[in-house]
């Protein structure tokens, strides 16, 4: 008779939970984002929802839809998004800008169910650098020195957001 392979369980031995799909977001014309598969899998990137010279004014929004259903589909189902909470803006057409892919994004997330929150840009750049007011070149060099090869600062800081997710169970650690 053969020699049993198997041997038992180790006392306190856990299986391993999947990871949650996790997207994060620097929310602009530009945006950043990196999103954790539930493979544990970190991608990023950024997408631009520049409107065209002849589109109306809300296809920007429906472009934004479109890819985070896509991205829902091809990744998901994303289980919880942050986004980089922003509080001024240095123009009044980024402030448009920004307030509107935010209430694209947070009907889109109500009408799955998927809960979403803001993190304030001090909290991204401390998580990252070591210092709230961190330039834009400093928080692309601290996505590299994590391994990173951001293509801008909005890619930079979608990994910081991720990052700060994944590290502080977002906000709870």
């Amino acid at each position: 008779m053969a020699d049993t392979t198997l041997s038992g369980v180790e006392p306190g031995a856990t299986l391993n939970p999947p990871s949650r799909t996790i997207l994060a977001l620097d929310l602009g014309t530009t945006t950043g984002w990196a999103l954790r598969g539930h493979d544990g899998l970190i991608t990023t990137g950024t997408v631009s929802f520049r409107p065209g010279r002849f589109d109306g004014g809300g296809m920007r929004y429906l472009r934004f839809t479109n890819w985070l259903t896509e991205i829902d589909r091809l990744s998901g189902p994303v289980e919880a998004i942050w986004f980089e909470e922003v509080r001024r803006h240095a123009g009044t057409d980024a402030a448009h800008v920004y307030g509107g892919l935010m209430a694209t994004l947070t009907a889109w997330a109500e009408l799955r169910g998927v809960p979403y929150e803001g993190v304030p840009v001090g909290t991204i750049k401390r998580h990252a650098t070591g210092k709230g007011n961190a330039t834009k070149h400093a928080m692309i060099d601290a996505a590299r020195a994590r391994g990173f090869n951001p293509a801008d600062d909005n890619e930079a800081d979608a990994i910081a957001i991720l990052l700060w997710a994944i590290e502080t169970k977002g906000g709870l650690a």
